[in-house]
């Protein structure tokens, strides 16, 4: 009888070690691969095929260069956001504005560090920890943009703008 308290009280205790122990990496979101199957957000779908204006005047095939129905994330996103993709020379004034206060040349570091200390903070409860439970979206509310009070506050200072998805139930 002695023996299997003993068992329990070691097994107990182990566990209790290992959730506190943390990782010098504290992951929030706890997410596991179930195993090493492909990972399906790394696959960018190709555009949509077009037919051209005129078929007489292709552009010559470039072996090893791109075409029309590559993916251009960047490109797409600078333009959903009312840009012009390449026009690099056209923003200098845009970033000299952004600038004008300074640039911290060190600022990916700065952000990587205090993020790291906030997830160290922020690691969970012994037991969120010993069970993989998410924390994420808990630990990092606080730092959230409260969208459809935000929409409001624009909206009353007369500023056209778009709308934001439907606030969910409560």
């Amino acid at each position: 009888m002695t023996a299997a308290r003993g068992a329990i009280l070691t097994a107990t205790l182990t566990l209790f070690l290992a959730a506190c122990g943390g990782s010098d990496d504290p992951q929030l979101m706890n997410l596991r691969a179930s195993g090493n199957g492909p990972d399906e957000f790394a696959i960018i779908p190709p555009k949509a095929l077009e037919l051209p204006p005129n078929l007489k005047e292709l552009p010559v095939p470039t072996p090893g260069g791109t075409n029309l129905t590559d993916p251009t994330p960047e490109a797409d996103a600078i333009v959903a956001l009312g840009g012009k993709p390449g026009a690099g020379a056209n923003d200098a004034g845009l970033l000299a504005y952004a600038a004008r206060n300074g640039v911290d040349p060190a600022i990916r570091g700065t952000l990587a560090a205090e993020d790291l200390e906030f997830r160290r903070k922020n690691d969970g409860r012994l037991l969120e920890r010993l069970f993989s439970v998410n924390v994420y979206y808990r630990a990092y509310a606080p730092l959230s943009l409260d969208q459809h009070a935000e929409l409001a506050r624009w909206r009353r200072a007369g500023v056209g703008v778009p709308s934001a998805p439907p606030e969910p139930a409560k």
